[in-house]
């Protein structure tokens, strides 16, 4: 659990495999074709998705009606949004530090490309086009602290997703942003998973893998990258940092209600960042989905006993807690520990628009029960997105709108409760990483001391959307050496 993760472990293969037709497989899953290639649009959203919310809000059917209006009010969703696009993306260093440009123009591509789809009206597809040709033909470059990280994650798979949309417009230079997606974002990512920065792999909470490793999915997918896309299922099972279903989950209560709880990691941290990891999963399991490869069900459906444990936690409600100790620090550097007792405090009416995604795959896709994960989800509905939940950062790590774009009937399930992916092909990692998974210069520092550039958060503004906690949140840190002998059954990772 302490080793430092191999670039051999990240790359051996991962089970993946995608459907033998195409068309719409069982439960609602497209497959992929026959040759191999994938699924699209097949991230966040698949074309049966899109027909489904432009004939429902055009029947004016609730809540899709809700959920576009929430859309259609946001100021991101206006056609003729003018982009900002840099040479070179800041994020916690260097000057200036500008990466808010890049997240409000992420968002304006991918919400006006929704737009489109749901309306069918041709000025929001040209905007969202012009926003990410505008980027593809600038950017060269993202920089600053260990954030750049965060900056590459985070807005990697968002970029991906809003490119998804409109990747058969005529204007869209598609191979243009499929280079600078892999190179200045997927290889980044990558290499994070491989090398943490140079940091013990315990050194970054949940959230600093999951948001890397949807970039890496994310743009494996967009790039038509198996070997890639193989490499991200893989760390999602396997992976020796935070963001590994096993880590994140480390402890599951199996004689809690509605199939049991998984103690969600960070919420020994704060309230804000176990949302955002919640989020991020849900976002990565559900690009899988759409290509074919089942990751909610995976290990007795392991994320569902997650979110249930973080959907009742943020609501009020008493959650079991295990102690745990991580380790921190630089290999062969500075080195410290920091054990947590207890889940931190919450602020009920905290919100953030990840619910919709994780409820109607359980409970409609499967028809599972879900009784916390369902009650927060209709607490924050219609879900809004980027600009709706406040103007920092926070507010734009999801890009949202999940009432609008997830909410289905079980009659769309049509496998039932009992359909699961049925994989025939599968897809194997090749012997060595591809070049645009190699690392940069930057992204292997040299060993550092305490307050260096292992830890920086980058910004101050994660106090203004996280609950107080009751004790120190740190940067970084996988949890780990889990205290055992507890007395309640559980199952560790």
């Amino acid at each position: 659990m302490t080793r430092q993760i191999s670039r051999r472990s990240l790359l051996k293969s991962s089970g993946v495999a995608v459907g033998a037709a195409a068309g719409i497989a069982a439960a609602g899953r497209p497959a992929a074709a026959a040759d191999g290639a994938f699924a699209h649009p097949g991230l966040l959203h698949t074309r049966t998705d899109l027909g489904r919310m432009a004939a429902r809000v055009k029947a004016g059917a609730a809540p899709y009606s809700a959920g576009f209006a929430r859309l259609t009010a946001n100021r991101h969703a206006q056609s003729g949004w003018q982009a900002r696009p840099q040479a070179v993306v800041y994020r916690g260093s260097g000057t200036p530090e500008n990466y808010a440009l890049l997240y409000n123009d992420i968002h304006a591509a991918y919400q006006n490309a929704l737009r489109y789809h749901v309306t069918g009206e041709s000025e929001y597809a040209d905007t969202a086009v012009a926003v990410l040709n505008a980027w593809s033909s600038t950017l060269t470059a993202v920089n600053g602290s260990a954030d750049r990280f965060l900056a590459a994650g985070l807005y990697g798979y968002q970029f991906a997703n809003a490119a998804e949309l409109v990747r058969d417009h005529g204007d869209f230079e598609l191979a243009r942003f499929q280079e600078m997606l892999s190179k200045l974002f997927g290889a980044v990512s990558d290499d994070f998973l491989v090398r943490h920065n140079g940091a013990v792999v315990s050194n970054y909470w949940t959230n600093w893998d999951l948001a890397n490793m949807a970039c890496v999915l994310a743009t494996g997918i967009f790039c038509d990258d198996r070997a890639q896309v193989a490499r991200a299922v893989d760390y999602f099972k396997h992976g020796d940092g935070l963001g590994a279903i096993k880590n994140a989950i480390p402890v599951v209560y199996d004689e809690e209600a509605d199939g049991g709880l998984g103690e969600w990691l960070e919420a020994g941290r704060d309230q804000g960042h176990a949302l955002l990891g919640v989020g991020l999963m849900g976002t990565f399991c559900e690009m899988a989905w759409n290509q074919g490869i089942d990751l909610y069900g995976y290990d007795d459906s392991r994320f569902l006993k997650g979110a249930q444990y973080v959907a009742k936690w943020s609501m009020g409600g008493q959650v079991p807690f295990t102690a745990s100790t991580r380790r921190k620090g630089a290999i062969g550097g500075w080195s410290g520990s920091e054990t947590v007792t207890a889940a931190a405090g919450v602020d009920p009416s905290m919100t953030r628009p990840i619910w919709a995604l994780i409820a109607n795959h359980y409970t409609r896709r499967r028809g599972l029960p879900a009784t916390y994960v369902t009650r927060i989800a209709a607490k924050a509905a219609p879900e809004g997105g980027g600009g709706d939940y406040g103007p920092n950062s926070g507010g734009y790590d999801q890009l949202g709108f999940g009432t609008l774009t997830f909410t289905r009937d079980r009659t769309e399930a049509a496998g039932g409760a009992a359909s699961s992916p049925s994989p025939t092909a599968p897809a194997s990692a090749p012997a060595s990483a591809p070049a645009s998974a190699s690392a940069s210069a930057s992204s292997s520092p040299s060993v550092m001391g305490k307050g260096g550039d292992l830890a920086a958060t980058g910004s101050g503004d994660v106090v203004g959307w996280t609950a107080a906690t009751g004790i120190t949140a740190l940067a970084g840190g996988l949890l780990l050496l889990r205290r055992r002998g507890r007395e309640r059954g559980r199952r560790a990772g």
